[in-house]
């Protein structure tokens, strides 16, 4: 296990886990917060984390918010990477037909920390032999046949 130092703006709700075990740490709205239909805002959880070389931490809405007020993040996962310091925001998108409101102090989002395997990109003239070559969406079927 891994000690994530964080800090709180004025205001701010620490980072909580309901359960010892539970993946993600439930990260609060900093201000009340309207997401209009079918429209986008910005929340700020007023965290500040300094995630480790290393690990990389992941933002996804609490599943009770998306399935029971049809929000998600605009950009489907949340990055924060390892040297980032600042406040914890989140883009939140309304997919339903009625504007949804987030009380000031309302969870809505979680940080999940993951070790980042090293990865380097490196430039080839080719790939040689491959089974799936250029073949993408959709091309292993659907199952149904």
């Amino acid at each position: 296990m891994i000690s994530v130092p964080y800090m709180l703006e004025y205001g701010a709700k620490p980072p909580r886990r309901a359960h010892y075990e539970d993946a993600g740490f439930d990260l609060a709205t900093l201000e009340e917060v309207r997401v209009p239909r079918s429209g986008h805002v910005m929340m700020d959880t007023g965290v500040r984390v300094n995630i480790p070389a290393g690990y990389v931490g992941k933002l996804f809405v609490r599943s009770s918010v998306g399935v029971k007020r049809h929000v998600c993040l605009s950009n489907g996962t949340g990055i924060i990477d390892a040297g980032y310091t600042g406040t914890i925001k989140a883009s939140l998108h309304n997919t339903g037909d009625k504007p949804v409101w987030f009380r000031e102090g309302e969870f809505v989002v979680q940080l999940v920390v993951e070790p980042l395997a090293g990865a380097e990109l490196v430039g080839v003239d080719s790939f040689g032999d491959v089974a799936r070559g250029e073949n993408g969406f959709g091309s292993t079927g659907s199952g149904l046949n």
